[in-house]
């Protein structure tokens, strides 16, 4: 047998086996193209724009446009590479190398926001004069941006990967707003340190939401029980199933968003009845934590009382 056949023979699926095919949920690739354009693109432009007006409001949101367009860069490449599906060097696929670049990417936050933060100490010592109306204009471009951007992400709402940057653009607008506020403040002739106070807001709000990816993405690759399911809970629906006696060394992870597995050992009254509690048992789990990709290994008594 060719390798080619032995590998689709041990990629395939049988009847029975996991509806999935280890692939991404494909996104909407125009969709994302729009938004990585336009963030990206708007992105340097602020920072150029924020060095000019002396601005670290418009730095700082600059920072959290590009590392939110890097997301989506990341998510949109990533996506691609993943729809591939197991093949005979990855049999779980490759839909985790979104999850890997969402982590690198909520890396490179902190370091964006720990320069902020550095700059806003800074200036607090020594408020430097801010351009006003050039905060304004700029700030006002990025706003209508990222308004376009949100609506180019909404009409993608069944993909986890545009729903979660969908949710960062929606912090770049609040950014926006921020570096208005600052334009404006210092426009009609208020303190310079308004810019830093609100760099600082800004940098919160980026904070939060690399905290967020960070912790979502470290608990996938550590293969942490799925959030929102509670492994105890699993473990007694499937000991509820009638012919199960037991259940143990049992396994309950995320292989990628949405997309969910289970392996454990079930101890049951007698092999006749395998084929029907299995059944049972996928119906159970599927219906109630949308878990699809089960592999079980029964277990009982090798000899059979007449």
């Amino acid at each position: 047998m060719s390798d080619l056949s032995k590998q689709q023979r041990l990629s395939s699926h049988n009847v029975g086996d996991s509806e999935l095919d280890h692939s991404a949920q494909e996104v909407k690739t125009s969709v994302l193209a729009v938004a990585v354009i336009l963030t990206l693109g708007f992105s340097f432009a602020e920072f150029v724009g924020g060095v000019i007006s002396n601005s670290l409001a418009l730095i700082g949101d600059a920072g959290h446009m590009l590392t939110d367009s890097a997301s989506l860069l990341f998510a949109l490449v990533a996506n691609w590479l993943s729809r591939s599906g197991a093949d005979r060097h990855h049999s779980f696929g490759h839909a985790r190398i979104e999850v890997l670049a969402a982590f690198i990417n909520a890396l490179a936050m902190f370091v964006v926001i720990g320069w902020v933060f550095y700059e806003a100490v800074e200036r607090f010592q020594n408020p430097p004069a801010v351009a006003g109306g050039n905060v304004i204009l700029i700030a006002s471009i990025g706003l209508i941006v990222n308004l376009g951007v949100a609506w180019s992400l909404s009409r993608d709402r069944d993909n986890v990967n545009t729903r979660a940057a969908l949710v960062h653009v929606l912090g770049d607008l609040l950014g926006s707003i921020a570096a208005i506020i600052a334009g404006t403040v210092i426009y009609l002739g208020g303190s310079t340190i308004i810019d830093p106070i609100l760099s600082i807001l800004i940098g919160c709000l980026v904070l939060k939401a690399a905290w967020g990816v960070l912790k979502d993405t470290i608990h996938i690759l550590l293969d942490g029980v799925p959030r929102g399911m509670k492994y105890e809970d699993v473990g007694d629906a499937i000991a509820h199933v009638e012919g199960v006696e037991a259940v143990h060394d049992l396994h309950v992870w995320s292989m990628s968003p949405n997309q969910y597995s289970i392996t454990a050992h079930v101890t049951i009254d007698t092999y006749q009845h395998w084929p029907v509690i299995l059944d049972c048992i996928r119906k159970t789990v599927k219906e109630r934590f949308g878990i699809d990709h089960v592999t079980l290994q029964p277990e009982w008594e090798h000899e059979e009382k007449a």
